[in-house]
């Protein structure tokens, strides 16, 4: 209770606070548009649920993970060596989930281009994803992104506390984005596509970390950025031609 307290008077424990919420809900982005996009392959009803208990699981896993800090920081410890890399267990959990999401992405991207080709869906079943295996998969990359979020936190503050709050904080922000982001990928299917290549680029950025090559999150975010910004011109572009055929035809 004395250290939470020293903490609350301190500035610095504060700004902590402030850049890791920052951080963490830029790195739930990644976790956010994955739940999102899977779940609009569930039936209507579904959705919601399916969202929430995403969203819970990665509650629940980055809380259990920071309650296992001292594994954690062993995950960054060399297994073994190959190519004069060493290789650790969160390297290896990186370049699995990052894999996964190449595969899962690039395979919805082709259903997305070829029309002919929708009697089976990313995981080779039926069009409509059903709820277990929409919560399986939401699982698996929970983890990674899990795992990839506690260990920046460890990285950026010695402080349970903090950590903790910051979790809370940006799996809040995921809770109440969640539907507004699914609702608007689902209406808007030029941004389905657009979703897609950035879940590629995450999980090329995934594999390459895993690899051992640093690629600053700062270029991926603001290459997204850029991209949705370009996107939304085009939205509003649409729109405005949309409006003016219409205002013409009266």
């Amino acid at each position: 209770m004395d250290s939470i307290l020293a903490l609350m008077q301190d500035p610095a424990a504060w700004i902590a606070l402030v850049t890791l919420v920052v951080m963490e809900v830029v790195l739930g982005i990644d976790n956010l548009i994955f739940i999102s996009i899977l779940t609009n392959k569930l039936p209507a009803e579904h959705r919601v649920q399916a969202r929430r208990i995403g969203i819970g699981l990665a509650l629940v896993m980055r809380l259990a993970l920071l309650g296992t800090i001292a594994w954690i920081v062993q995950l960054t410890t060399p297994v073994f060596t190959l190519f004069d890399h060493g290789f650790s267990w969160k390297d290896m959990i990186l370049i699995a989930g990052g894999l996964f999401l190449v595969w899962k992405a690039t395979k919805e991207i082709h259903h997305n281009v070829d029309p002919l080709d929708h009697k089976e869906d990313m995981v080779g079943g039926a069009v409509t994803t059903s709820f277990t295996a929409a919560i399986g998969q939401i699982l698996l990359l929970d983890l990674v992104f899990s795992i990839d979020s506690i260990i920046t936190a460890v990285g950026m503050t010695p402080h349970l506390p903090i950590m903790v709050v910051a979790v809370l904080v940006a799996v809040a922000v995921m809770l109440l984005a969640a539907t507004p982001l699914a609702n608007f990928i689902e209406k808007n299917p030029t941004i389905v596509m657009l979703a897609l290549a950035f879940l590629l680029m995450i999980g090329t950025t995934l594999i390459a970390e895993g690899m051992g090559f640093h690629v600053p999150k700062g270029y991926i975010y603001a290459a997204m950025a850029f991209s949705a910004l370009v996107e939304l011109l085009n939205m509003l572009s649409r729109n405005a031609r949309q409006k003016g055929k219409g205002a013409g035809g009266h």
